[in-house]
């Protein structure tokens, strides 16, 4: 199977459709999806529902789709810096569920590895328990959590090579793997493409089997808070 395709577009190409469940990777900006994200914008889909860990800023990574309201409902841990989520969270426009950051993350590796439930401590006597069974284990409380099982995923890798296999740049190695993993189909944009065979088996930090299809681009690589001194104080 031939999984390099020639641009965001083309890989998204018969893979969206309204109302769907779309689990996107990073963190911050940190291993964003952002060609994916602008094809999905383009693409003009509504209603979608995304699993991530935050939504971006104003103006890049999910942010760009609540501007365009083509986002029904945010499954996400951290929803800091982007006042446009804000306001549409407080007038009623969006739904938000709230997950501990460690429990989404595992929600989306559970369902990559066929598991549809687990119990976490994390949450419990708390509103992120409502609604949710309880069970004690050993004298202590859990509450179970279900799998995040995505239509389609979306992720960001620093090398690939064509059959798929993924290497990700530091910290851009977090919510992608666990996220790459639960979708249905998985597609994924990298900053470079290697020869099949030219990856060290033991640097790779996801198989190719979870990867369908595959693009390489530019990436803008922005910054969410730069922090700097002044020279009196250097």
């Amino acid at each position: 199977m031939d999984k390099v395709y020639g641009s965001a577009a083309e890989a998204l190409d018969g893979l969206l459709h309204d109302g769907m469940l779309i689990a996107a990777g990073g963190f911050g900006l940190c291993g964003i999806p952002e060609l994916l994200l602008n094809a999905i914008k383009e693409s003009g889909v509504k209603d979608l529902t995304f699993a991530s860990n935050n939504a971006g800023v104003d103006d890049f990574g999910i942010g760009i789709l609540l501007q365009t309201k083509q986002v029904k409902k945010m499954m996400s841990s951290y929803v800091g810096e982007n006042a446009e989520f804000m306001r549409q969270y407080l007038s009623g426009e969006l739904e938000l569920e709230f997950n501990p950051q460690g429990t989404l993350a595992e929600r989306m590796r559970a369902a990559g590895c066929g598991i549809p439930g687990f119990y976490t401590k994390t949450g419990v006597g708390t509103v992120v328990a409502e609604g949710k069974e309880h069970k004690e284990f050993n004298g202590e409380t859990y509450i179970l959590e279900e799998g995040i099982f995505a239509e389609l995923s979306i992720v960001k890798a620093w090398k690939a090579d064509p059959t798929g296999n993924l290497v990700f740049r530091k910290t851009a190695r977090n919510f992608n793997p666990p996220a790459a993993m639960c979708g249905k189909t998985c597609v994924v944009e990298v900053e470079e493409i290697v020869p099949t065979g030219s990856l060290d088996p033991d640097s790779i930090h996801l198989p190719g089997i979870y990867v369908h299809r595959l693009i390489q681009g530019e990436h803008e690589k922005r910054i969410e808070q730069r922090t700097t001194r002044s020279k009196e104080a250097s």
